[in-house]
């Protein structure tokens, strides 16, 4: 899921997985697709925080090498390759 990080110009990345995952990215259109290393909290959520211009973003997580499309975001487009992207928006 994503929501509007604390500071301006930022989004908010969180993906809850299961404890066997050991890394998970967040990659988008906000940073020329370059994976973000996420942080898993101790909670088990992990948690990434982009900047990113006002408008719409195309993005996706990578998990353990998988690419994998926000669970929690019904907001999606579809890529040059046929697959799904989600689709956060920075007000």
């Amino acid at each position: 899921m994503y929501e509007k990080g604390r500071k301006k110009g930022t989004l908010r990345f969180s993906l809850t997985a299961p404890d066997h995952i050991r890394q998970a990215s967040v990659t988008g259109d906000f940073n020329g697709w370059k994976p973000v290393r996420m942080r898993r909290n101790k909670d088990g959520q992990f948690v990434a925080i982009v900047s990113a211009k006002p408008g719409p973003h195309e993005y996706k997580f990578l998990v353990d090498g998988d690419w994998s499309v926000d669970p929690e975001n019904s907001d999606y487009s579809v890529n040059p390759y046929g697959t799904l992207n989600s689709v956060a928006h920075l007000v």
